[in-house]
């Protein structure tokens, strides 16, 4: 793995170029009808390996969080400080305006009165004269027997309808060349008056997932009803997993 972080230029390019190439279109139909959509290869394996390298780099954090003093499961994970490492950054940047008509149309079917800009600059401006001025962006990291519970990420008032996960590392047996077995990324939904469905997200290293943070619409006899989500990851069976959280709201 490599010891060297991630860095700007023809790397950030070539993540802008792979989000610029997704059939945003049809992400968008997966996300209607699922609340889910997968993003195959959005990193590269060397942007993956330095990226989960900066997990052990004290100065790229705001803070550290030990999941089993929490009750949230098993494992760890990090917060990045601003600035954000720049293919974070990059990540954030041009992904925030390809999902911005489905959060939109989304908050418009739930008739929540809230609209979001066309510029990830512009939403963060808005969480920041909140007072939601913390990064969100966070390297997770799984060994053996961790997991992490179902949860939401809300951290205040202002909240982004959808996030995205990116495994950074290789799932599969350790003579296949895995780094861990397990630790698959789960989804379940709450729909009224029916017992949670549950959904696996089949991801390989660079693969991403966008996801709803909280609640996606879903056509009903009567109009649009919410549907409440939430995620998580299965216990690890053995090796060592990283992912990226790309957070696009901050933190109060």
């Amino acid at each position: 793995m490599s010891a060297h972080p991630a860095q700007p230029g023809d790397s950030c390019g070539r993540i802008a170029g792979r989000v610029e190439g997704f059939d945003w279109s049809d992400i968008a139909t997966q996300l209607d009808a699922h609340g889910n959509a997968r993003l195959p290869g959005l990193l590269s394996r060397d942007q993956c390996d330095a990226l989960a390298a900066l997990y052990d780099d004290e100065a790229r954090h705001r803070s550290r969080v030990v999941m089993a003093r929490h009750g949230f499961g098993r494992g760890e994970y990090r917060y990045f400080r601003y600035p954000l490492p720049a293919p974070v950054q990059a990540l954030r940047e041009s992904l925030y305006p390809c999902l911005v008509p489905v959060a939109n149309r989304w908050n418009l079917a739930m008739k929540v009165h809230v609209a979001y800009p066309g510029a990830h600059a512009d939403f963060i401006d808005r969480c920041h004269a909140a007072g939601q001025s913390r990064p969100t962006p966070l390297l997770l990291r799984y060994g053996e027997g961790d997991y992490n519970c179902l949860h939401q990420d809300l951290y205040g008032e202002h909240v982004f309808p959808l996030q995205v996960a990116v495994l950074l590392s290789q799932p599969g047996r350790e003579c296949d060349g895995g780094d861990f077995e397990g630790g698959e990324f789960v989804l379940t939904e709450q729909r009224p008056r029916m017992q949670s469905r549950t959904e696996v997200v089949p991801l390989q290293q660079g693969d991403a997932v966008v996801f709803a943070v909280r609640q996606r619409p879903l056509p009903g006899a009567r109009g649009n009803y919410r549907v409440n989500m939430r995620h998580g990851v299965s216990r690890l069976r053995r090796g060592r997993r990283h992912a990226l959280g790309v957070i696009f709201h901050d933190a109060a």
